[in-house]
């Protein structure tokens, strides 16, 4: 075979390659175009286990609101989407997209569950929350909280669903379902999923949760007034934090709806924001209180949430005796790790806010501590 022959030969060579490549790729990238769907707005959830007394005025209870980082999050574990930079200049990235095992998942839920009932909450609110998930090793988080919560009622509202994700490569996201969870030691009498308005970048909402947050309805004594309970996931990885404006906006909209009913408004979660600037002169301050030997990173330096943000007759509550989470751009170890408070509550004026603090675990299962507020209905 002379020599124009053979680079014929391998030419069509190389182009079947090229073209069966791009076949399988735009197969993939289609298939999961069509598993992508967003989750409807005001869809009604279902309330299991409900109990059957009823919330009072003047009468103290406790909510904990606690992001579970679907069971990954051991002190050693560093998540793939999360970026950087040391005081001295050193660029840091994140490893993992799975828990790092089944066995060190389980240990984390184990932990979680531990650290839940001994703050033995009237009402709890958990985000990232594993139903079924590759990347939890389809460890059933849900099932786990409702049989070591069994004298609670709860509501589930999925808030991230993907198709059989091939990226990161080096450790696959598979197949996802979760949500977040809202827990009641008092009678539920209806629940609504609200969808927070996401990026429509095509890439993006792929791998970005299908934002929500779920509005749970608890009579308060025998009169027509309820308690609207709300658990929240806004946005992280949002550049510029424009997409946290509109959630924000969507948010502000409906507390205030709520509070022209005449109803109590307890609204907590993973804000993602910033939640103490108001203690300091400036967002920089606010942004660099904690001890860290990390520079702020990008995610946050754009989202810092103040009081003058939040709906008129409504009060931001965010404690500062310890920070809610850590930056997973590298394993925790304190002092080192960039931290922030970003998780916390927003409660309208007819309630009383009694003590708010951060339940300090050393992010022992979690990225996140738990946050536990005490308070009344006036």
């Amino acid at each position: 075979m002379n020599t124009k022959k053979i680079i014929k030969a391998v030419g069509f060579s190389l182009l079947a390659v090229v073209l069966l490549f791009a076949l399988i790729v735009g197969g993939y990238v289609g298939y999961v175009a069509i598993q992508y769907y967003r989750i409807e707005d005001n869809l009604a959830l279902t309330v299991d286990n409900s109990p059957t007394s009823c919330v009072q005025t003047d009468t103290q209870y406790t909510v904990v609101t606690y992001n579970l980082g679907f069971g990954a999050y051991s002190p050693e574990y560093s998540f793939f989407m999360d970026t950087g930079v040391m005081d001295d200049g050193t660029e840091v990235a994140g490893i993992y997209a799975k828990g790092m095992s089944k066995e060190d998942v389980q240990k984390n839920v184990n932990g979680q569950i531990g650290v839940v009932k001994n703050l033995e909450a009237d009402f709890y609110l958990f985000q990232e929350v594993d139903e079924k998930a590759d990347r939890s090793y389809k460890i059933n988080m849900c099932e786990s909280l409702r049989g070591n919560l069994a004298q609670y009622g709860s509501v589930y509202a999925e808030n991230f669903h993907t198709a059989n994700l091939f990226y990161p490569f080096n450790d696959p996201i598979g197949v996802t379902n979760a949500g977040i969870m809202t827990f009641s030691r008092y009678g539920v009498s209806g629940s609504v999923r609200r969808s927070f308005p996401v990026t429509s970048a095509f890439i993006d909402k792929l791998f970005d949760l299908d934002r929500c947050f779920s509005i749970s309805y608890l009579p308060v004594g025998s009169g027509e007034v309820k308690l609207a309970l709300i658990n929240l996931h806004m946005s992280a990885y949002d550049k510029g934090g424009l997409i946290r404006a509109e959630q924000l906006k969507m948010l502000n909209g409906v507390l205030a709806e709520e509070r022209a009913k005449g109803n109590y408004v307890v609204a907590g979660g993973d804000f993602n924001h910033c939640l103490i600037a108001d203690n300091f002169d400036s967002d920089g301050e606010a942004l660099s209180y904690f001890e860290s030997r990390q520079k702020t990173p990008d995610w946050v330096k754009n989202s810092v949430l103040r009081q003058d943000e939040i709906a008129e007759g409504f009060k931001l509550v965010a404690s500062m005796n310890e920070a809610t989470c850590r930056g997973a751009d590298i394993p925790y170890e304190k002092g080192v790790n960039y931290v922030t408070v970003i998780d916390g509550f927003i409660v309208s004026d007819n309630v009383e806010v009694i003590s708010n603090a951060t339940v300090d675990t050393q992010y022992a299962y979690s990225d996140h501590n738990p946050v536990k507020l005490c308070f009344k209905l006036k």
